[in-house]
């Protein structure tokens, strides 16, 4: 399995030779599993194959010539491996991990602290990249380019620039918003990788090695009801995964199945598409209450009682991937297949119904 976030790896005691888990309390289970479950090397990340052949080369090329692997720059949604592969490139280099985040950087001293006590050859997982201050970020460039920063002592027209040489380092940074990244920065990284969202096929292999690893028994018809439900995210099949297996534990021998799979997913409400009780009160409230948009986004986030912002950055994203949703000008309306999915017919008004005009007027 790979995702991705800032969760530290776990102690050694909390997982066996194998991977499996041993003595997780109950409070620290979930952040255990998920350190557990992460891929130690390229060879077991599953998914990503342009982005692991790619990197592979990378790294094998930095061992050869025995100098630090180039500067990584990994983008993608949230979830897919970003924060995993930052640790597997550390592991692939024999070399120790430093791992902060962009919005803990807000002053160019914060950044200065932090890459003076790198050692030679670490790498420094720096997780939304592009949610740093201008400040540290214009220190980064030196940073990055030459190891070097300067350290400014003092005020006004007494202050003074010490420079500070840095050993060479791996910086690795994440970002799910790279379109925010200056060009200055994006271009002192040797190496960028996009992210894809998973097809079912990989997040069935992502699937059986979780359960394995977390020595639940399950079939192949299980492991694709949990994949086709899981938007394209290793992390939410992990999370999928980790629900039915407390379904089957509880409700039936353990063992899970296509049936268990899907009566444990109708509990926790994610359906056969894999939206969730946000996702369908969005679509809901456009459909019933709106009769399919025009509406705003503000509007749209009252009806449902959540904030403008967690519509817009939780729930539209998948409902337009998946084409049930479109963004236009005029607001938010819902497509055919939104109509479709939710069992219901469109009125004669309604966007691409009854021969009327398209979502673009075409």
């Amino acid at each position: 399995m790979n995702w991705d976030d800032s969760t530290p790896a776990p102690a050694d005691d909390a997982a066996d030779h194998d991977g499996r888990l041993v003595g997780a309390s109950a409070d620290g289970e979930d952040q255990a599993v998920e350190a557990a479950l992460r891929p130690k090397s390229l060879a077991e990340f599953v998914g990503q194959e342009r982005v692991r052949e790619q990197l592979d080369l990378v790294l094998k090329a930095a061992l050869a010539r025995g100098a630090t692997a180039d500067h990584v720059l990994l983008s993608g949604a949230p979830g897919l491996g970003k924060t995993t592969l930052s640790m597997i490139i550390a592991a692939e280099m024999q070399a120790p991990i430093r791992i902060t985040s962009g919005p803990a950087i807000q002053h160019a001293g914060d950044l200065a602290a932090i890459l003076s006590s790198l050692q030679e050859g670490e790498v420094l997982f720096l997780d939304e990249i592009h949610r740093m201050s201008r400040p540290a970020e214009e220190m980064l460039y030196m940073a990055m380019e030459d190891f070097r920063v300067d350290v400014i002592v003092g005020k006004g027209p007494g202050a003074t620039a010490i420079p500070l040489e840095l050993p060479p380092f791996t910086l690795v940074g994440a970002t799910t918003r790279a379109g925010l990244l200056p060009p200055p920065l994006r271009d002192r990284f040797g190496f960028t990788a996009h992210m894809e969202f998973y097809d079912p096929a990989e997040l069935e292999r992502v699937v059986h090695r979780s359960a394995q690893l977390l020595d639940v028994e399950i079939d192949t018809a299980g492991a694709a009801e949990i994949a086709g439900r899981s938007r394209g995210t290793p992390r939410i099949a992990n999370r999928l995964l980790r629900r039915v297996r407390d379904y089957a534990q509880v409700k039936v021998d353990g063992v899970i199945t296509q049936e268990v799979a899907a009566a444990a997913l109708a509990v926790y409400e994610v359906d056969t598409r894999g939206l969730d009780r946000l996702d369908r009160a969005v679509l809901q409230a456009l459909l019933k209450l709106f009769g399919g948009g025009p509406v705003g986004l503000s509007t749209l986030a009252v009806a449902v009682g959540e904030e403008r912002e967690t519509v817009e950055e939780v729930a539209e994203p998948f409902l337009v991937r998946e084409g049930l949703l479109a963004r236009t000008p005029r607001g938010r309306i819902a497509t055919p297949a939104a109509w479709a999915h939710l069992g219901l017919v469109p009125p004669q008004h309604a966007p691409g119904a009854g021969g009327q005009p398209g979502l673009f007027g075409a």
